[in-house]
């Protein structure tokens, strides 16, 4: 039984099956033994109030605005987010602040035995310290985003205020579906019977399975772009941006800044909104302040990284954990728009992406280091170097991601542009 903070994390990576290290051999498509766990603990998810929140890209942006929000209104405010970057306990916040080593401890020493006989996987038991954490704790609301999907997703046994979509797009196809519909009926999961729904981004290709989930449950559901519009204001900053939000033609909202980089956090700033209206309808008291600093403040309060985060200056240095076809689509478009001479691309990325398309997107003027992140499911780096071949992509393989960052600082310029990405997991080794 372990016995201290380092041996309970050990015992949660090696006894478990993980999915973030080894992949579709961890994942289980059912609810079964959240439900078990809860049911052990004492039902600790319904002592929760909670916002849930899933989506393919943006799920992390969106809950830690909104918990930044929440919490700048003085609201006690609990953030299970998922995967962590450094530490395990970046998954259990409670206004900002990490789980205690001790904390994760006393859970697993008091439950691991019955554990045994339920068989949860890593997710499964994070989920439920996140639950059992936050009840105890007390906190106002809970911040709850999903892993992946939503209808099958351990997550999926709370009963929120209000539940947000940010978006739908490619992204683990082999669990979720190979047509957006398919994504989005999974991700609709999360969609309760009378329970509010926000969608941040609307498709015509998925609008439709939104709208017959919400109906049948008699479910109040609101699409963001037709409520909202968020543009960048002229305003400069050295880093984040300032924006503009309308309510048709009124400018509700002129100047928020936001310290997250990239054009692509607007549509997340809109989604934001949007659900920040519904949730004062449900009797929170939000003003324009807390919305001010949540968002601006979202960084300090609550420990968000890997969004366009700059490194360095000198050369220009950005990590992004973006690494599907429609982050890659933002990631791109945002390194167009960044002055620079020439790109340096540190690339690394897991087995079961859809390598190949996203590998068709990339640059093929930049200068590649190839590497592999530092979990069993990372990617080869001779592999993915291969695979960037036939793509057109040209550069080097590199032992570690540090090797590979240290040669694309040795190379860069003054005036070049250092990019890190390809998963969130080569991101986690550089920030």
């Amino acid at each position: 039984m372990p016995k201290n903070y380092r041996k309970t994390i050990e015992y949660l990576y090696e006894q478990l099956p993980v999915f973030h290290r080894i992949g579709a051999a961890a994942y289980k498509p059912d609810i079964g033994n959240i439900t078990a766990l809860c049911n052990l603990l004492g039902q600790p998810h319904k002592k929760l109030t909670s916002i849930h929140i899933a989506g393919t890209n943006g799920k992390g942006s969106v809950s830690h605005m909104l918990a930044s929000i929440l919490q700048s209104a003085g609201y006690k405010t609990g953030l299970h987010t998922s995967p962590h970057l450094k530490d395990y306990r970046e998954r259990f916040r409670i206004n900002g602040k990490m789980i205690s080593k001790s904390e994760v401890v006393r859970f697993i020493n008091t439950w691991k035995n019955d554990f045994s006989a339920i068989k949860p996987s890593f997710f499964e038991i994070s989920v439920a310290l996140a639950f059992d954490y936050f009840a105890k704790k007390q906190v106002d609301i809970a911040i709850i985003e999903t892993g992946m999907g939503g209808r099958l997703d351990s997550t999926n046994i709370i009963t929120p205020v209000a539940s947000v979509i940010t978006n739908i797009g490619w992204d683990h196809m082999t669990f979720l579906g190979d047509t957006l519909e398919k994504i989005a009926a999974e991700k609709a999961g999360i969609i309760k019977p009378g329970i509010p729904v926000i969608i941040g981004e609307t498709k015509t290709e998925t609008k439709k399975v939104f709208l017959e989930k919400a109906y049948s449950g008699k479910s109040p559901v609101y699409f963001a772009t037709e409520s909202f519009r968020v543009e960048k204001a002229g305003k400069k900053a050295i880093t984040g941006s300032y924006y503009n939000v309308f309510q048709g033609d009124d400018l509700i909202y002129e100047n928020l800044f936001c310290p997250l980089g990239g054009d692509y956090q607007i549509q997340n700033i809109l989604t934001v909104i949007q659900s920040v209206e519904v949730i004062k309808n449900k009797g929170y008291s939000i003003r324009e302040e807390h919305i001010r600093q949540g968002l601006a403040d979202v960084v300090r309060l609550t420990g968000l990284k890997g969004r366009w985060q700059i490194l360095s200056r000198k050369p220009l240095t950005i990590a992004d954990v973006g690494h599907n076809k429609n982050g890659f689509e933002f990631i791109l478009k945002q390194i167009s728009s960044t002055p620079h001479q020439h790109l340096h691309f540190v690339i690394g990325m897991v087995n079961d992406k859809e390598i190949d398309s996203v590998l068709g997107m990339l640059p093929k003027q930049a200068v590649y280091y190839f590497c592999k992140p530092n979990i069993p499911r990372g990617l080869d780096a001779d592999i993915l170097r291969e695979k960037a071949l036939v793509a057109g992509l040209k550069g080097q393989t590199y032992l570690s991601v540090s090797e590979a960052y240290a040669a694309a600082r040795e190379k860069a310029l003054i005036n070049d542009l250092i990019f890190i990405g390809g998963s969130t997991f080569v991101v986690a080794e550089v920030v």
